[in-house]
């Protein structure tokens, strides 16, 4: 073979590659159009903790956590929930004070920024706040053991704003039971069961993220409005108890639900799962308790530990939102990053809130249409909630004409 051939072969060879980069290019213009069209919204940030305990000011941009308002400018952000987590296993009376005290403390928040956030308790809060300008802020509870089994209290935290509510944390309720936890109920009990449907009739959406499977399927069964997954990922690539399966998906898809993917690079890859639940045993230098409180402390502690794991590819990232569209459809799947709640354990080009146009840019190299996008990024929210909101007030009609 003569040079002449060779360097032709070997441009050939190149030819394809080169097409396919030309083809899956995606004009920045483009990228824009989406973001300014779409209502972008995150269902699951932990940034509460930070400003209940730290005294974090959302009003700030800073060079550590993931969410304040020049970060959520910049990705374009119409809405977040935030969410209230206290132990899972904290006596019920705590957790429920603690819980409160984060809602006051997310409300004088939104007070302190006026010109950038609105307090949200609706889809149509969402639309108004972005038409205004300003970024919807919405309220999640993150562990049904806050209501210590108890339906006012249920009812209470909506009326202090709450919109949705996880079933469980990490550990069992006395009534329904955790990934995470040893199975103690089979499920849900009796009044597992009373709890959905009154979330049902509240308005409130029901978060089958952190329950078990036999939670999970038990919620479905009973309710009557869709569900949500406020952050939950792919079993398929991680085999992780707080992911979910394929069937889970298809389940969400005919209830009307949506899945809204997180983001914590454990939850996206088996093997980053597999290193992370090692780490102690392969550094023992980091085998010590996490810091309690946000600060400072903690900040350092989860850095040591991104210094040894570093970051799963953003690809792999796009897999699980390109998965979950596949098996459940598209009209069926979110953002809920579960920003400010994964120790900083993110996918390369999705460190904090501002990276959202990273992910149109990455949806549309994997061949998703622009409506498909809008979708992802807040539309099936959108819907979701205003059929919950349409279901509340019809139980609620219903219910007033027999009395």
């Amino acid at each position: 073979m003569t040079m002449l051939s060779a360097i032709f072969f070997a441009l050939a060879a190149l030819l394809p590659a080169a097409v396919a980069a030309t083809q899956t290019r995606v004009d920045p213009a483009r990228v824009e159009r989406v973001l300014r069209r779409a209502a972008v919204i995150d269902l699951h940030c932990d940034t509460t903790k930070e400003i209940f305990e730290a005294g974090y000011d959302l009003g700030e941009l800073h060079d550590y956590n993931q969410v304040d308002i020049p970060r959520m400018r910049r990705g374009h952000v119409s809405g977040v929930f935030f969410a209230s987590n206290p132990p899972a296993g904290a006596p019920p009376l705590e957790a429920m004070r603690e819980s409160i005290e984060h809602v006051d403390a997310v409300w004088r928040e939104v007070r302190r920024h006026p010109a950038h956030l609105v307090r949200g308790v609706s889809a149509e809060d969402i639309l108004t706040a972005r038409k205004q300008g300003r970024i919807a802020i919405l309220f999640g509870l993150e562990g049904g053991h806050v209501i210590d089994s108890n339906l006012a209290v249920l009812r209470s935290f909506y009326d202090l704003g709450a919109r949705y509510m996880t079933l469980v944390h990490d550990r069992n309720t006395p009534w329904a039971d955790a990934a995470l936890d040893k199975p103690a109920h089979n499920g849900l009990t009796n009044f597992g069961l009373e709890v959905v449907r009154e979330m049902n009739r509240l308005g409130m959406m029901i978060d089958v993220s952190h329950a078990s499977d036999k939670t999970f399927w038990d919620t479905l069964a009973v309710t009557r409005a869709p569900v949500i997954a406020s952050h939950s990922s792919c079993r398929v690539f991680s085999s992780h108890p707080r992911n979910m399966s394929d069937d889970m998906f298809r389940a969400v898809a005919k209830n009307g639900g949506v899945v809204h993917i997180n983001y914590f690079n454990a939850y996206l890859d088996e093997d980053y799962w597999k290193r992370h639940r090692a780490l102690p045993t392969l550094f023992p230098e980091l085998a010590v308790p996490r810091p309690r409180k946000r600060g400072p402390e903690r900040r350092k502690y989860h850095a040591d530990r991104l210094a040894k794991l570093g970051r799963v590819p953003f690809s792999r990232l796009l897999d699980h939102f390109e998965h979950v569209a596949k098996v459940a459809g598209v009209d069926h799947v979110g953002l809920g990053s579960d920003f400010d709640g994964c120790q900083d354990l993110l996918p390369e080009g999705m460190e904090d809130i501002s990276k959202i146009p990273n992910l149109v840019r990455g949806l549309m190299e994997r061949g998703f249409s622009d409506s498909d996008i809008e979708k992802i990024l807040g539309g099936n929210t959108l819907r979701a909630m205003r059929q919950v909101e349409k279901l509340a007030r019809s139980i609620q009609t219903s219910s007033s004409g027999r009395q």
